[in-house]
């Protein structure tokens, strides 16, 4: 059977047959062109499936430099390859990407030799729940998230651009989970820096199969004949790879400094895990065959043949930690613009903290990591006094235990 990936989301998952975000290109098109054409950009973890998008919405509009970071070096290659296969570049064009870490030495010389740039983008960051098991992973999610995006912003009112983006999650409104609780120290960080730059960033929805997501993990167990697994009772919003590009490209573009973009969807738009497994066996070709457990869902994976007209799957109710069973852009304090782009808003007053706050914040964060017996609850204790509206969810249990 026949099967696009792009149509399947557009059509079972965003339910959406053109961009949510095509009105608010359109009508800023011209701006967006005036901006971007001829400019320089930095893109700090293009390579993913965010950052990727966000270059291909920017390309549309011509810019004329464009140097991508990302410690992924296959992936670059794959984004050079995709890029070279889907746009007619100018021969003046300049790319270069480069598979280091933003927090690596030579990365402040490639910004101090080749930039300073007109556009940074970064989308370098931790972004799965799954990635907080254990103090040595929330340690790790703690110094991307936050400890080197300080150090970026530092060397960023040295090497200024005219515009500065980098990307939140939906989690951080009333975060549940460290990742939640990470970007919301990310956010307060990123608009104590408003001061010194022009900075915008985003929340947003899940994007449909993007790397890692669980549904990418789907066309995996396919691949591999293993059994469909996610929980039942998770409801999340989701926007295509495309629309996610283009979110954070206006998001950039055209905020103003110290706005946090998010899309204008309503509950009517959010689906279950286990709503897209069941569509994308439909797509093809197959049935659900519901098991009772993880053990039943592999034995009768281990049978599946090429005249096999079921699938087995195995859904289950949420019990890990850190796991929100919804999601909100934006907290009942926050004032609103709802009026400036048909599908997004715009959260005009997000808290700021003083510029001396947030530094003692992240200087008690890394004196926590030269503790030897540093624990995940003295961890989650130092943040909960930190963020207010921070109320972590734990069970014991955490993803790397689920199939």
């Amino acid at each position: 059977m026949h099967f696009e990936l792009n149509k399947f989301i557009e059509e079972a998952i965003t339910e959406r047959r053109s961009s949510l975000f095509r009105k608010d290109l359109d009508k800023s098109a011209q701006l967006l062109d005036e901006r971007l054409r001829g400019k320089s950009m930095m893109v700090i973890g293009g390579a993913g499936t965010i950052g990727s998008s966000f270059i291909k919405a920017a390309l549309h509009f011509n810019p004329g430099k464009l140097y991508v970071i990302d410690n992924d070096e296959n992936g670059l290659t794959e984004l050079v390859r995709d890029i070279r296969s889907s746009f007619e570049l100018p021969a003046s064009f300049d790319i270069k990407t480069y598979p280091i870490d933003f927090g690596d030495p030579v990365f402040e010389k490639i910004l101090a030799k080749e930039g300073p740039f007109d556009i940074v983008a970064n989308f370098a960051a931790h972004k799965h729940v799954r990635s907080e098991k254990d103090p040595y992973s929330i340690e790790a999610m703690l110094r991307n998230n936050v400890i080197k995006a300080k150090r970026l912003l530092e060397l960023l009112t040295v090497y200024k651009p005219q515009h500065f983006f980098c990307v939140s999650t939906d989690k951080a409104a009333n975060p549940v989970n460290v990742m939640g609780a990470s970007k919301k120290i990310m956010e307060y960080l990123i608009l104590a820096y408003a001061s010194k730059l022009k900075i915008t960033t985003a929340r947003f929805a899940n994007v449909a199969f993007s790397n890692g997501s669980l549904p990418f993990g789907f066309t995996q167990r396919i691949l591999k004949k293993q059994p469909l697994s996610s929980p039942g009772n998770i409801k999340r919003y989701f926007v295509s790879p495309q629309e996610a590009g283009e979110l954070c490209l206006i998001a950039c573009m055209l905020g103003n400094n110290g706005e946090i973009f998010f899309p204008k969807l309503g509950e009517e738009h959010m689906k279950t895990f286990s709503m897209i497994a069941e569509k994308y066996l439909a797509a093809l070709g197959y049935k659900p065959d519901y098991c009772a457990s993880e053990a039943e869902a592999k034995e009768k994976a281990a049978s599946l043949n090429a005249t096999s007209g079921s699938y087995p799957v195995y859904f289950f109710e949420s019990d890990t930690s850190g796991e929100k069973t919804f999601e909100e852009f934006y907290t009942e304090d926050e004032v609103l613009d709802m009026d400036k782009f048909h599908e997004l808003g715009i959260i005009k007053n997000a808290e700021r903290l003083p510029m001396e706050e947030i530094l003692a914040i992240i200087n008690k964060i890394e004196q926590l990591f030269l503790n030897e017996n540093l624990s995940k609850e003295k961890v989650i204790a130092e943040l909960t006094s930190i963020i207010p509206t921070f109320h972590h969810i734990e069970t014991g249990k955490n993803l790397d235990q689920r199939m």
